[in-house]
């Protein structure tokens, strides 16, 4: 069994978009019928996010941590007891490419790290996307952790001691055991995951305020004045 974990803290605007790209994943041909089953954490919740799952008819583990590291790790390990082999990671204001599943699986490798990219951006915003793209690094070998394009194998997973408890960078800090460890590692530049360009985030610290401070480098203001650019 193929399980996918997805952190959510009040979501329900990106939840659906999410569910439905990981639904098409989990039923391309390559995986041979292989049993796919999706575990969102449903992190301190106030909004509407539980409905988008029912709807989607996907697992649910409630976490009140206010903790993207402790969600991940809830929903790791209720994958883990349902029996699965591999775990693939995305978040919830992120969409996955059909093949995302298969990349991961037919890697060969313990670890999968892949790239993400900016989804829909406002016309205004445009110049976003190419002042993220020019500070990434992309293709085969590009050393990059993204909690939203991830696999481990459970085996592996549990030997590296699985997602600290962290309020951002638990991505990072599971890969660098994972390489101390010893796991085979594929970084990956294909296929690449869509995520949200919004510029306040749910962590501090976490990708949103990556973006806000290359807007702010790029606009020369302090990164509250790049949010209105």
């Amino acid at each position: 069994m193929i399980g996918i974990l997805v952190p959510a803290h009040n979501e329900a605007g990106c939840l659906d978009a999410c569910l439905r790209s990981l639904s098409i994943a989990a039923a391309h041909p390559r995986l041979r019928g292989e049993l796919v089953r999706v575990t969102v954490a449903l992190d301190a919740c106030t909004d509407a996010s539980a409905d988008v799952c029912r709807r989607h008819g996907v697992g649910m583990v409630p976490v009140e941590a206010r903790c993207v590291g402790a969600a991940r790790a809830a929903a790791a390990d209720a994958l883990i007891r349902m029996g699965a082999r591999w775990l693939a990671s995305t978040d919830a204001d992120s969409q996955v490419p059909a093949d995302w599943l298969v990349a991961q699986c037919e890697a060969g490798t313990e670890v999968f790290c892949g790239v993400v990219d900016l989804g829909d951006l406002a016309p205004r915003q445009a110049w976003l996307r190419s002042c993220f793209q020019r500070g990434e690094r992309w293709g085969q070998g590009h050393g990059r952790v993204h909690g939203a394009n991830m696999g481990v194998s459970t085996l592996a997973y549990l030997a590296a001691g699985g997602f600290a408890a962290q309020r951002c960078s638990e991505d990072v800090d599971l890969v660098k055991r994972l390489q101390a460890s010893g796991a085979s590692i594929c970084w990956a530049g294909d296929p690449v995951v869509s995520t949200s360009a919004r510029l306040v985030g749910r962590a501090s610290g976490g990708f949103a305020d990556h973006l806000a401070a290359l807007a702010a480098q790029e606009h020369g203001v302090p990164p509250q004045l790049a949010l209105a650019s």
